[in-house]
């Protein structure tokens, strides 16, 4: 089943895997703001399946600022999405999938923190990529929209081939 191909089987192994992975607690015990993350969260998940790099980026702010699990710093809005537009150019099955564990919400501020685990995979020559780690993510609700203005991305695990022997460096 690996590369996925069909946006509607792309949809389906999301919801599976969110599913079996997520620990979360009880739906009737988050609030309201807690739930819309996870909804913005979830369509964040499948924007990045479908490969729709517009809809993805409607989940950030303009100062949108990603510390990748390669240590690459990328700040604003508009290039992040034009970093997806590269990343499913070069990886035409890639998947991320993000899975909150963990949101806590500061209403009377309008911020909010989300931490969580996240898995990618892609096929790279012959090799299939697997990478998965934790992350953490800054919300923050303006004009009554939840939107991300900060992820930082940690990698635990990495298998499938030459691009996992490459140690990220960190440029100063």
């Amino acid at each position: 089943m690996y590369p996925v191909e069909n946006t509607t089987l792309r949809y389906l192994v999301i919801c599976f895997i969110l599913c079996a992975c997520n620990e979360q607690k009880p739906v009737e015990s988050m609030s309201p703001e807690e739930m819309s993350i996870r909804d913005v969260r979830m369509k964040s998940n499948q924007s990045i399946a479908d490969h729709d790099t517009l809809t993805v980026a409607n989940a950030w702010t303009e100062d949108f600022l990603v510390i990748s699990s390669t240590n690459s710093l990328a700040v604003g809005k508009e290039e992040n999405r034009k970093l997806f537009v590269s990343i499913f150019s070069a990886r035409p099955d890639v998947i991320y999938i993000r899975t909150p564990k963990e949101i806590d919400v500061m209403e009377e501020w309008g911020m909010a923190s989300e931490e969580g685990t996240w898995e990618g995979r892609w096929t790279e020559g012959s090799d299939k990529i697997e990478i998965e780690g934790t992350y953490y993510a800054k919300w923050h609700k303006i004009d009554g929209r939840w939107l991300i203005r900060t992820e930082i991305f940690t990698p635990t695990h990495c298998e499938g081939g030459s691009y996992c022997n490459n140690q990220p460096q960190l440029t100063p």
